[in-house]
């Protein structure tokens, strides 16, 4: 929904759905990885201001991402490749409730590091 009180996050929204509209299973994975970390980045910023409510509502849409892309996958004829990925998206899952739970940012590092590999995977294939 659009917000007319405010114009960039309008224009920024209908950015985003004109290239959803048109992007490729690849370019939406891509996306998304992108926003995860854009968003992990935030959810440190919070963890470290103390600002548990923000840091809550980031975590839940980390969480909604690493679960998006985990629902992507075909498992069934993805083969080892789908296989690894869902065990990373996993991973990712549960770090990020560890660090939700203890308010450490630093437990999120392995997180970042996990979803920059997979995005170099990603920009690789094209």
């Amino acid at each position: 929904m659009l917000n007319e009180h405010d114009p960039f996050n309008a224009y920024r929204q209908t950015s985003l759905d004109a290239r959803l509209a048109s992007a490729t299973s690849h370019d939406m994975v891509r996306m998304l990885l992108e926003g995860l970390l854009e968003e992990l980045d935030r959810v440190t910023g919070h963890m470290e201001r103390k600002q548990f409510e923000a840091k809550g509502i980031s975590v839940n849409k980390c969480l909604n991402i690493v679960y998006g892309l985990d629902s992507m996958l075909d498992l069934e004829n993805g083969a080892e490749v789908a296989i690894n990925l869902h065990r990373l998206y996993d991973y990712c899952s549960r770090q990020l409730v560890a660090a939700s739970v203890e308010n450490e940012p630093e437990i999120l590092a392995p997180v970042v590091k996990v979803v920059l590999d997979i995005r170099e995977g990603w920009s690789n294939l094209n």
